[in-house]
């Protein structure tokens, strides 16, 4: 059901060589981008007609209005399960305490008397959030897409989500209710490339039956997962637009040791593995005892779960998916460290330690009572985070992902005076008179001498 790698023996290899013998899925955004072209391109030039054409084609259903009637988000609320808004509005609640927590204050540095440089940060004007589809609901990306953006105080935040034949063209009523509980009327019933183009180019008018609704006006940036073709039209847009990553194949590292529970270990393998079948499930062990014991445990497991043909048994089996014998703790933190996982579970002794030495991870899970599917709901994190190794050097989201730093440089006349000398040396050494000369003018064309 899920193969394994032995690395035991010979000494580790280092960088990419080490990254090359481990599990990874084939995700070629760069192939998908030809495909998405032509749907970015149809968008920029007939807007949402557009959009409403793509939508019948890979949706299987037409609708008749992007936009999201209000009255329809107040009933998706009003219909929702009361176990499931309770649900939602604690992981709101736990969400808006760690995101607060994270907003940067402006901050006011003296270089010299009369000199200084503020750091203020700004929020993005206006985002779009996308919130896939397809196999799954997804209400949670509803909240950890939209908290951030709300808590860095975005102004203008549209979300949109694949129209649902079920649901006669309107995404989920759960989408729907999530969006409404976190205050956010302007929902679009969008997928795919053709709702990141929409997102990037705005469009003059939704498509409703009248055609005198109004567009969807252009962001800034683009935030949430998607499938390959919503990560190659980011890709297509970035610079356009401002996007928080190329979100692949979702993936679970789990470090564990022998102390480990391998009822626990499997059930969180299964777990992610029931996202998709490209989902990637990884095991780093230095206990062979544990990992017989797991392969055990994901017999009677898998067994008993819901999605095994579709999803669980492929993403096992798939060549994403490996337990990884090492000779022990230090090789396992190098193989974590050079796989770089979006989630990282570490079921050792002394489980905080060892957290506290891992350098590339999305999030890191901390002990048997910390598993993944917490952070997915409800441990306040953010469950939008780096994939594909991407995590050695980009961050999941948060509130900084909606911000801009911006330095405002406030000199006096004796400030500058004090300093002008070394900026023209500096920008003669570079050749570039003219940024010396921009000194020069405000001081008689005379560089004053240094106090």
């Amino acid at each position: 059901m899920i193969s394994r790698i032995d690395l035991r023996g010979a000494a580790l290899p280092e960088g990419s060589a080490l990254r090359d013998l481990l599990p990874r899925a084939e995700f070629d955004v760069e192939a998908a981008l030809e495909k998405v072209r032509p749907i970015c391109e149809g968008v920029r030039h007939h807007g949402a007609a557009a959009v409403i054409d793509y939508g019948e084609k890979f949706d299987g259903v037409r609708v008749a209005s992007l936009r999201v009637p209000a009255e329809e988000l107040t009933r998706a609320l009003d219909e929702l399960d009361p176990a499931v808004r309770a649900a939602l509005e604690e992981s709101i609640r736990r969400a808006r305490m760690v995101h607060r927590d994270q907003r940067r204050t402006t901050h006011t540095t003296q270089v010299v008397p009369g000199g200084t440089v503020t750091e203020k940060w700004i929020p993005v004007e206006r985002v779009g959030l996308y919130v896939p589809g397809g196999r799954s609901v997804y209400p949670s990306s509803v909240v950890m897409n939209v908290v951030p953006a709300q808590e860095a105080g975005v102004e203008g935040i549209a979300v949109s989500s694949p129209p649902q034949k079920e649901f006669g063209g309107l995404p989920h009523p759960t989408i729907l209710a999530a969006c409404a509980l976190l205050g956010v009327d302007e929902v679009y019933a969008a997928g795919g490339a053709q709702a990141i183009a929409m997102f990037a180019y705005g469009t003059e008018g939704t498509g409703g039956a009248e055609g005198d609704e109004p567009g969807c006006a252009p962001v800034n940036l683009v935030t949430g997962p998607g499938n390959i073709y919503v990560a190659a039209a980011k890709r297509l847009l970035k610079g356009r637009i401002g996007i928080d990553a190329e979100a692949g194949p979702t993936e679970i590292a789990i470090l564990a040791d022998s102390t480990a529970d391998p009822v626990h270990v499997a059930a969180d393998l299964i777990s992610q593995a029931e996202h998709d079948p490209m989902a990637a499930s990884v095991l780093v062990t230095d206990s062979e005892e544990l990992a017989e014991a797991t392969e055990a445990e994901l017999k009677t497991q898998v067994a008993a779960s819901k999605h095994v043909d579709d999803r669980i048994v492929p993403a096992l089996a798939g060549r994403q998916s490996a337990i990884v014998l090492v000779n022990g703790l230090a090789d396992g933190l190098k193989v974590v460290d050079a796989y770089g996982a979006e989630h990282l579970e570490i079921q050792t002794a002394d489980a905080a330690a060892v957290a506290d030495r891992v350098r590339n991870a999305g999030a890191i899970f901390v002990g048997p009572w910390a598993p993944v599917s917490l952070g997915d709901y409800c441990a306040g994190s953010n469950h939008v985070l780096p994939t594909g190794g991407c995590a050695c050097h980009s961050s999941g989201l948060s509130v900084q992902s909606f911000l801009r730093g911006v330095h405002i440089v406030d000199y006096t006349r004796d400030a500058l005076a004090d300093v002008a000398h070394h900026v023209v040396t500096l920008a003669e050494a570079e050749d570039l008179p003219a940024h010396g000369a921009a000194i020069k003018a405000r001081f008689g064309w005379k560089v004053p001498e240094s106090k």
